[in-house]
């Protein structure tokens, strides 16, 4: 149930990324305005570093519709990307792990080089710290600029949490969602695993989200 008698709270999001529905903040500005300067990076070679959920493939999708640039998944690497690349100048491999295929990783470097393209790496850690077993491809990753996005302030947990929320269609009044927001993890999966829960006990129970059921997801 979804009480329609509640305030519905918008959100003012920057009008050049409305229609993403993401949210600039001190955890991210740094991460988007870099983005948004290309060509005019400092470094050929990126990664770009987050937590789950933190919001990468968000700004990886925002820069690639503007610049029209080609996104792997690091996983599915493979040799026809090698060859698909040569048509693009901005490449972009998605969360990259120790298990991705090490070869293919250091060719596909090697052409990004060699044909001065640019290169986004998103991963949850920093590359450099991946044991490679290739000691060039590990020397490699040293040259890589590093951006991190952050822990989520609290402009930045409001609107996760009201993009949550209005995505199951709960309506929430602010004094509940700053209440949450004192009280919750700062972490950005802990943050949608919350709203998750709240839906379901809130379904189970066949009553709207209030401040009981609040309190009892979090463990008050």
């Amino acid at each position: 149930m979804r009480d329609t008698n509640q305030t519905i709270i918008k959100f003012n999001y920057d009008k050049n990324l409305s229609k993403d529905d993401f949210v600039i903040s001190k955890s991210n500005k740094h991460i988007f305005e870099f983005l948004d300067m290309w060509p005019k990076w400092e470094k050929n070679f990126v990664n770009i570093i987050g937590e789950k959920l933190s919001g990468k493939t968000h700004l990886i999708n925002i820069f690639t519709k503007k610049h029209n640039g080609i996104k792997i998944e690091a996983k599915s690497l493979n040799n026809d990307h090698l060859k698909k690349i040569k048509i693009y100048d901005k490449i972009i491999i998605e969360n990259l792990t120790f298990d991705v295929d090490e070869k293919l990783l250091y060719s596909l470097l090697n052409l990004i080089e060699q044909d001065n393209k640019y290169l986004i790496i998103t991963s949850l850690n920093p590359i450099v710290y991946i044991d490679f077993k290739l000691n060039d491809l590990k020397s490699r990753t040293k040259s890589f600029l590093l951006l991190k996005i952050e822990k989520p302030d609290d402009e930045l947990i409001f609107a996760i949490i009201l993009k949550n929320l209005s995505d199951r269609q709960i309506l929430l009044d602010k004094k509940l969602i700053n209440y949450i927001i004192k009280r919750i993890d700062r972490s950005y999966s802990k943050i949608h695993d919350f709203i998750y829960k709240i839906d379901q006990l809130s379904l189970k129970k066949k009553k709207s989200v209030d401040l009981n059921i609040i309190k009892e997801v979090l463990g008050e």
